[in-house]
């Protein structure tokens, strides 16, 4: 029976219909956000997926007015009066698919991320707010397209509060040699004049108190072609003990990849690319690998790499996952979905430029034999940040006993 036809009391039906109306709406929002991710996670052209975006925010936003004007509340009744057989099957059908998905899928998926608990190597999770704001006394904004200073400037904009996070993973095959380990991991920095230059000089002398053995940035250090000039006096202020590694992402891809890779270079960071290669830390050897697809091609070859060492993988997104994972990585460092930049409370990120859509949006991950983390970034190509601080991060690895 048609659920036009199903006989429900005064109020209670125009509560039902409320809530299929409310549910077609959600869970059409949930298509199309979900097929946006998944784009945005491929190496499509960059001028495509701007105005691909764009026309996807136009149609969510109509979406309900025009739900609203063809079909009022009622939108399956209504499509069974106005269309014909065909067309009200498939209506009917994509109507069904939006109510279950925004009724029943979308709510669930949003509980069970609210409940879900940290991977048990995750052992420690510390957090110190860093507002550079607050310490410099005023925004540093910088210069930039005008559109992007008004975003940076809006209330409750937390562009300019980092986290630093210790995280500490305790895994069973860590050399005994490493207990202890530190990793500085910093991504996304989006070299672009907006934020200034004061508020990258704070944030790299904070990081350089950390004293780190490691340092490992995944990519998306510039996004504009007049700041590679910043590369060499804010990442050189760094230091580590043992060494530096680095890869690029897609918005460098944009701006003279070559030129990024030199400067990298001239403070003495090892710039990996899409290969591997084996040092020795503390009398042990490691394998470091480095991961820019989909942006650079081809992957790195492993088929020469010894599997009985720990490897470590700098990628630029935790859509290398699955790839980590047929190769027996050991730890995934990864940026690129700045954990949505915008989230909304109780529902969390909505675009994250990711194949997996919202799943791997920040924070960190055990799928076996694989740990990943994932940093919600330091900056962005667009300077907005609500209920999404920015991130840099310390690695601390600890032995089981």
């Amino acid at each position: 029976m048609p659920l036009s036809q199903v006989q429900f009391p005064p109020d209670a039906a125009g509560v039902v219909s409320l809530l299929l109306f409310a549910g077609t709406c959600v869970g059409h929002t949930a298509v199309i956000l979900y097929c946006l991710n998944w784009l945005y996670g491929c190496a499509l052209p960059r001028g495509f997926l701007r105005q691909l975006r764009r026309v996807c925010e136009a149609v969510i936003l109509a979406s309900p007015f025009v739900f609203w004007y063809f079909f009022g509340f009622d939108f399956l009744a209504a499509a069974e009066r106005t269309a014909g057989p065909v067309r009200y099957y498939l209506l009917a059908g994509y109507g069904t698919l939006c109510i279950v998905l925004g009724l029943i899928v979308v709510p669930a998926l949003t509980i069970w991320r609210l409940v879900r608990r940290p991977p048990a190597v995750l052992v420690g999770n510390d957090t110190e707010l860093f507002d550079v704001e607050k310490q410099l006394g005023y925004k540093p904004v910088g210069r930039g397209k005008r559109h992007r200073e008004i975003a940076a400037r809006l209330p409750l904009n937390q562009l300019f509060q980092v986290e630093f996070s210790v995280r500490t993973f305790r895994l069973p095959q860590l050399p005994a040699a490493w207990d202890g380990l530190s990793i500085l991991h910093l991504s996304d920095l989006h070299l672009c004049g907006i934020p200034d230059r004061v508020f990258y000089e704070r944030v790299m002398a904070r990081c350089r108190d950390w004293d780190p053995d490691l340092v490992a940035v995944t990519g998306d250090i510039i996004d504009s072609d007049e700041h590679h000039r910043w590369i060499v006096p804010l990442l050189g202020r760094l230091r580590w003990r043992e060494a530096a590694y680095a890869i690029l992402g897609n918005h460098d891809s944009y701006r003279d990849p070559s030129l990024v890779r030199r400067r990298l270079r001239r403070i003495g960071m090892r710039v990996l690319g899409n290969s591997w290669e084996q040092t020795t830390l503390r009398g042990v050897p490691l394998v470091l690998i480095g991961n820019e697809m989909p942006w650079f091609r081809p992957a790195a070859d492993l088929s020469d790499c010894p599997s009985d060492v720990f490897r470590l993988c700098l990628s630029h997104t935790p859509d290398q996952i699955a790839w980590a994972k047929e190769n027996h990585i050991d730890l995934v460092l990864a940026g690129h979905v700045h954990g949505g930049q915008i989230r909304v409370p109780v529902i969390g990120s909505l675009f994250v430029p990711s194949r997996y859509s919202r799943k791997y949006d920040c924070g960190s991950f055990h799928e076996p034999p694989t740990v990943m983390h994932v940093s919600r970034g330091l900056a962005g190509q667009h300077p907005l940040r609500f209920h999404c601080r920015p991130e840099v991060t310390k690695i601390v690895l600890r032995t089981v006993s």
